[in-house]
């Protein structure tokens, strides 16, 4: 099987364990990763993104391989869209 197969079956919770992992620089049980882990867990999640994102967040991997940044105001316009969860006033 082929690194894009793999990637291409894996579950969004592995991947949000990879990701957690690279960001914090060490797996759950809190074992450090090796600099060969990072990189090669950081191109999972990187091809992991490319392949099943469609909505990139901030600074991702688009599919075309490219990376993906969006300004302020994209961002902004994306959350003002989204439905509010709640609105509280802290002044009264």
């Amino acid at each position: 099987m082929s690194f894009q197969q793999v990637i291409g079956q894996m579950p969004e919770e592995v991947y949000e364990r990879l990701k957690t992992a690279v960001e914090l620089g060490k797996w759950p049980d809190g074992q450090p990763l090796s600099e060969e882990q990072k990189a090669t867990s950081l191109q999972a999640v990187m091809a992991w993104q490319a392949m099943h994102l469609t909505n990139p967040e901030h600074m991702n991997i688009g599919a075309d391989g490219e990376i993906v940044m969006k300004s302020k105001s994209e961002l902004k316009r994306q959350y003002r869209d989204e439905e509010e969860i709640i609105r509280v006033d802290l002044n009264h």
